[in-house]
């Protein structure tokens, strides 16, 4: 009876003091989560008004749904959309299955050191800026780059520009963010890797399973919570195709090409003073990166895994 007892529940006061550490490391997060998100999310009143600077928020006169129907007439609003799930679907199909690929190459190297230094060198690209990256890029493969210098005649004919190529302004975005950003999600996939149990790996190969079959049957069911959790995070920001990477790069491939929903928001809606449709921009982004989230977890829940939330 004793035994079976549930023990005694630890006054909360009390859990707060044994946890203050963890608590106060927490603190800065919450605080930038609340005042930057949470809070903000009230200044989407203004999607709802003909909001002037200089009046302010309280007094600026209250439109309803007219600042919607101006941005669903506008041509250039619906261009940019276009382009922005063009974008997120390339990004989604190309560059999510490179981290995973790539931590399982490295998990299959048997020797430990050069697993560590490529870990290095794949993950060191996500802490530079994407200034520096686009920079970079067009240093190597820009009118005046590295490879225009080796490709070019005796005429100084330049042979590679592809910057002034609307049709490349896709794959460049995909391959930045793949050199950029794919070292993130291998440190991840590598760790849920290290924790596939090697008996697993073991029985396999006695029923004669081949690589190919245990990586099919044992190593991706065995990190599918991962791959799921992580895929659908990806769509809740897909629309979020990169405003600073696209921003180093917009006028350079034409905003025909190049315009997503950030850009708009910033030229169309902040830069000229139309805040108000910036901010119903912003706020449909929002309502549909919502419904993608809900979308993905249901289906997560539907194939058996736990996703974001129950």
């Amino acid at each position: 009876m004793a035994a079976n007892a549930a023990a005694p529940r630890m006054p909360r006061w009390a859990r707060l003091r044994r946890d203050k550490v963890l608590l106060l490391m927490m603190l800065p997060g919450v605080l930038y989560f609340g005042i930057f998100q949470y809070l903000a999310q009230l200044g989407n009143v203004i999607a709802f008004k003909d909001y002037v600077p200089f009046v302010g928020v309280k007094d600026s006169a209250w439109v309803g749904f007219q600042q919607f129907t101006t941005l669903f007439d506008d041509p250039d609003f619906w261009h940019a959309v276009g382009n922005t799930f063009e974008l997120a679907l390339v990004q989604l199909l190309f560059y999510f299955p490179v981290p995973l690929a790539l931590a399982m190459f490295l998990f299959s190297l048997t020797r430990n050191w050069v697993r560590k230094l490529v870990v290095s060198f794949v993950y060191l690209p996500h802490f530079i800026s994407w200034v520096v990256v686009v920079g970079l890029f067009v240093q190597v493969l820009g009118p005046s780059g590295m490879v225009n210098s080796l490709l070019t005649s005796d005429s100084h004919h330049v042979v590679v520009d592809v910057f002034r190529d609307p049709s490349w302004f896709k794959p460049m975005m995909l391959l930045e963010l793949v050199w950029k950003d794919c070292g993130w999600g291998t440190i991840i996939f590598l760790a849920a890797l290290y924790q596939v149990d090697d008996a697993l790996y073991e029985a396999a190969a006695l029923d004669g399973a081949g690589w190919a079959r245990r990586t099919w049957h044992v190593t991706l069911p065995s990190i599918r919570p991962v791959i799921v959790l992580l895929l659908i995070l990806r769509v809740g920001d897909i629309l979020s195709v990169g405003f600073d990477q696209v921003m180093q790069q917009r006028d350079t491939f034409t905003p025909a090409a190049a315009e997503v929903i950030d850009t708009y928001v910033y030229y169309h809606g902040v830069q000229s003073g139309q805040f108000s449709i910036a901010a119903v921009a912003g706020l449909l982004k929002g309502i549909v990166a919502m419904i993608l989230v809900i979308a993905a977890n249901k289906i997560a829940h539907k194939l058996g895994e736990q996703g974001v939330y129950q």
